[in-house]
């Protein structure tokens, strides 16, 4: 299991295959989402298999989440099912608002 205290969090990167159409989506919205809820932490798209080694938490489709975390061994990864209806993006916002320790023991929202 990984886990990052919330204060540790400041890369989050939301990844997809080729790292455009629905990544660059997801993170938009997340990075909105972020800016509103006053969280400082920047948010980026990339293909999954250029996940950049500061990473701190990946948001990925489930399909995704294996080459994540091969990617990213010391991230944080969270994966979902449906990029309309994205549970792992809501987790990670609401935690670090709390300033919850994120884990992928939750991976799976």
């Amino acid at each position: 299991m990984t886990e990052k205290r919330a204060e540790d969090v400041h890369l989050v990167v939301f990844a997809c295959e080729a790292g455009m159409g629905s990544s660059l989506i997801g993170a938009n919205q997340l990075k909105k989402r972020a800016k509103d809820a006053g969280l400082g932490i920047k948010v980026i798209h990339s293909p999954v298999n250029q996940i950049p080694a500061d990473t701190d938490v990946v948001i990925a489709h489930e399909g995704l989440a294996a080459r994540a975390r091969s990617a990213a061994p010391n991230a944080v990864v969270l994966s979902f099912r449906n990029f309309l209806n994205n549970p792992a993006s809501d987790l990670l916002v609401r935690q670090l608002q709390a300033g919850q320790p994120i884990s992928d023991e939750a991976a799976h929202a």
